[in-house]
């Protein structure tokens, strides 16, 4: 294990460079800021290009949000389609975490802030997979928030309705949330195998998914089972203190945790035996204290996740992900106490 991590320390696939941040939410204590319901920019299709906040859509479509486009003079479409709409950030959501709510998707859909993927639902040909029942609930990283805002959504009909169809379109914050110092969400390297992380050396042929969220809606439909997650990143060095604390969401089912080599953590002992005894370790927050300045400045620092999951939903689906300082993380759960 330790050779393998050593290669992927080399530099073996891209490395993410982290700014300060705020993590996903935790306690689901929603709060609406903006509301979205109304009309979007709309065109049929599928181009490059579309998802960036420079593209021109003067020539699209109004269309309504939430509503199937059959019901919108495109009755009888399948196949591709966009929407766009702009927002301001919401003054008052400093040092919150900030949710993107888009209801129900017929049938599958990518979601872009500026031009940066920060979630998927569901599979595109040909690979097709749908997920037109599932509640779409994207974060957006706060390193990718600007003061004027495009949102581009892009969607995939099989057959039936198609579109955004229904739900309260708007931007919520979770009051609860973990305030990261270091927001570690977003794409990270992803591979299924109880021994996928011996290939660490090939990571960068890994796919991509998002964390948080669940892999049975990135193209995993079903698959219960061992898995891998890895990222390497260079932390802004202001943020780093003697003793940090990495956290990690909530995971389903188990999981065992590597920093710089080092194994700093696990749930359930990584016996795969106790998932069937109907534990509730998918509903554990996962926050694990790291050995004195394990995070080093100016590196290069690797996070290995395996996973086992036994049955439905599997994976980082949910919660706070990113480093937080010792200090800032007493005094978040000393104020949560005080309420």
């Amino acid at each position: 294990m330790r050779k393998h991590i050593r290669e992927l320390i080399r530099g073996v696939f891209v490395v993410l460079c982290v700014c300060a941040g705020i993590g996903e939410m935790e306690a689901q204590n929603y709060h609406k800021v903006v509301d979205l319901n109304g009309s979007w920019k709309f065109s049929i299709g599928d181009a490059d290009g579309w998802e960036l906040p420079e593209f021109n859509d003067d020539n699209w479509e109004w269309i309504k949000v939430p509503s199937a486009w059959e019901n919108q003079g495109f009755h009888g479409y399948d196949g591709y389609a966009w929407y766009r709409t702009t927002f301001r950030k919401p003054s008052s959501t400093n040092g919150q975490s900030l949710y993107l709510r888009l209801g129900t998707i017929d049938d599958v859909d990518e979601v872009f802030i500026n031009g940066n993927l920060i979630g998927r639902t569901g599979n595109f040909p040909p690979n097709y997979a749908t997920a037109y029942d599932s509640n779409r609930l994207y974060n957006i990283p706060s390193k990718y928030l600007k003061e004027e805002n495009t949102i581009a959504v892009r969607v995939y009909d099989d057959t039936g309705e198609g579109g955004i169809t229904r739900g309260d379109i708007s931007l919520i914050v979770d009051k609860d949330a973990i305030p990261v110092d270091i927001d570690l969400q977003g794409s990270w390297k992803f591979k299924t195998g109880q021994y996928a992380y011996e290939d660490l050396e090939s990571a960068q042929n890994w796919d991509d998914i998002i964390v948080p969220g669940s892999w049975e809606n990135q193209g995993y439909k079903n698959y219960d089972g061992f898995a891998c997650y890895a990222l390497a990143f260079i932390p802004n060095t202001d943020l780093i203190t003697e003793r940090m604390i990495l956290v990690l969401g909530k995971i389903d089912d188990l999981d065992q945790v590597y920093v710089n080599e080092q194994l700093i953590g696990e749930t359930g002992g990584f016996d795969p035996s106790v998932v069937y005894g109907r534990t509730e370790f998918h509903n554990q927050t996962r926050a694990y204290y790291l050995p004195p300045n394990l995070i080093k400045k100016n590196q290069r620092n690797t996070i290995v996740v395996r996973v086992f999951d036994g049955r439905e939903v599997g994976g980082i689906y949910t919660g706070s992900i990113g480093l937080i300082s010792q200090k800032n993380y007493i005094k978040y759960w000393n104020g949560r106490r005080r309420r």
